[in-house]
């Protein structure tokens, strides 16, 4: 205790012990004194620098008082309470903490009409540094970037880190106008974009940073944590296709895209269990002499209300939800299946039929046992089986995708790499990859006459493809003229509206029926 016996028992106790709650100790004594009752309480003693545990107890004599030092304890608590609710890297609150402060927001918004801002800031390109110069150099960075915010806001203010390069500004009581509350929200956001182009030095590698971020206000009458996330969030991609370096706020036009969103993903998932709202469309693929070789399914959903919803307006809603893991597995059976019927058929029974895999469901842990059971529970030839992949997959976790596409060779499974061009890909890149086919993007397609970088670059595609052993496929052939420009530079197939449009499976087979098979 720092005091002698002799002292202890000379002198008022609660001059001697001194915590960080002033008076504690002689308050509760003489609680316990008044009231004939045992009293138990705990404080720090700045003096000792220790935790103490007080127990008083009276008695007919006078009073019986316990100590213990509780620090190893109370550093425990501190330990797992930190753990709980701070990042370990940056010291910044976590999620969770973050969470529990917006609800007081909330809360204080309701009962004193003071708004405020929540701020989603995402670091651009990170993961450039991260794989470039190692993860040890980009944790650097996350410490930086989380000192300069904290120097960016004030006191009572909460930056918090909930993943990754992602951080949260909490802006609480900014004024009692949501428009001065805004401009307010606005200066900050600005003041956090010019601190953080200023150059970092980490560990003597000078690198130059920036952010996009998404703000979005709180008011009164607001209620729902997990919605002012998602707002921030959704602000902060809108900065994102502003060309980055900048903000942006969620406003109501975003909100009504985020309820259809939401509304249609619920629709699509339900459709799922309903046999009558999805199928498949079937492009068909010719070589020079205009002989089918196979065809492309194309998702079609057919909703009870809406009528025909384009894959434009569902597929990203699919990859934003997790949807187009079941989706595209949906699609896969149903080619399968088409192909097993279109074995025993001599007309058909050389067409190939084209899948394309999103890198969502080809990164799932089960995406290759899958395809196995499905071609195996259908009775599908593998070898008239392509998958189309697109470049993104190239874009990180190439080791992963390797290994995919080498089970996927194994398999039987053909491999085709779609888009080719807009992308990841490079010369490196397809000489490592186990395909035997790519396909020219429609973008280069629709210009190869009126653009001589288009041609040029279409011309290098069809050449280095064959250099390589690939076929090559143009999609997007929509005149004579495109078909004759790359047929004379020998490109192997063509997909396109000149030739045939997507056709539902009867008019498919009508289609078939009518023209020669390769």
């Amino acid at each position: 205790m720092g005091a002698s016996t002799r002292q202890l028992l000379d002198e008022p106790i609660w001059q001697q012990l001194q915590g960080q709650q002033p008076d504690l100790v002689r308050a509760r004594i003489d609680e316990a004194l008044s009231h004939n009752q045992r009293v138990e309480f705990e404080d720090f003693y700045p003096t000792q620098g220790k935790w103490i545990e007080l127990r008083a107890y009276p008695y007919a004599e006078g009073l019986a008082v316990y100590f213990r030092d509780v620090s190893e304890r109370k550093a425990a608590e501190e330990k797992i309470h930190r753990l709980a609710f701070y990042d370990p890297l940056t010291g910044l609150p976590n999620r969770q903490l973050l969470i529990e402060r917006l609800e007081t927001a909330l809360l204080d918004c309701a009962a004193n009409g003071h708004s405020g801002a929540l701020m989603f800031i995402d670091l651009d390109n990170f993961k450039v540094l991260n794989d470039t110069r190692g993860h040890h150099t980009g944790d650097l960075l996350l410490k930086g970037v989380a000192t300069r915010l904290r120097h960016c806001v004030r006191v009572d203010d909460t930056v918090a880190r909930i993943g990754g390069d992602e951080f949260v500004v909490l802006l609480q009581a900014l004024d009692s106008d949501p428009a001065v509350a805004a401009r307010k929200a606005h200066a900050v956001a600005t003041k956090v974009l010019a601190r953080m182009i200023e150059r970092f030095d980490l560990d003597g590698h000078q690198h130059h940073c920036t952010t996009s971020i998404g703000i979005t206000l709180i008011a009164a009458g607001q209620d729902n944590v997990a919605e002012l996330l998602q707002q921030a969030d959704m602000a902060m991609y809108q900065a994102k296709h502003m060309g980055r370096n900048t903000l942006a706020f969620f406003d109501p036009p975003m909100q009504a895209a985020l309820n259809a969103s939401a509304s249609l993903a619920l629709a699509l998932r339900a459709a799922l269990s309903d046999d009558r709202q999805l199928t498949l469309h079937y492009q068909p693929q010719f070589d020079r002499a205009r002989r089918i070789t196979g065809v492309e399914a194309l998702l079609r959903w057919q909703h009870p209300q809406r009528g025909l919803v384009g894959p434009v307006e569902f597929i990203p809603v699919a990859e934003d939800t997790g949807l187009i893991v079941p989706l595209g597995l949906w699609a896969l059976t149903q080619a399968c299946r088409q192909l097993a019927c279109w074995q025993g058929q001599a007309r058909t029974a050389a067409l190939s039929i084209s899948v394309n895999v999103s890198a969502r469901q080809f990164r799932h842990p089960d995406f290759v046992d899958q395809v196995t059971a499905v071609i195996r529970q259908c009775g599908a030839p593998p070898r008239r089986l392509r998958l189309e992949l697109t470049e993104s997959l190239l874009a990180d976790h190439l080791d992963i995708t390797l290994a995919q596409m080498a089970r996927l060779r194994q398999l039987g499974v053909a491999l085709s790499l779609d888009d080719f061009g807009t992308g990841y890909s490079s010369l490196a890149y397809l000489k490592r990859l186990p395909l035997d086919q790519i396909k020219i993007d429609r973008a280069f397609v629709a210009d190869v006459l009126s653009d001589a970088g288009d041609a040029a670059i279409a011309g290098a595609i069809i050449g280095m493809a064959h250099s390589m052993g690939l076929k090559v496929v143009a999609e997007g052939v929509e005149t004579e003229a495109q078909h004759r420009f790359l047929s004379e530079r020998g490109c192997d197939q063509f997909q396109g509206f000149l030739l045939a449009p997507p056709l539902p499976l009867e008019a498919l087979e009508a289609f078939i029926a009518l023209h020669a098979t390769a």
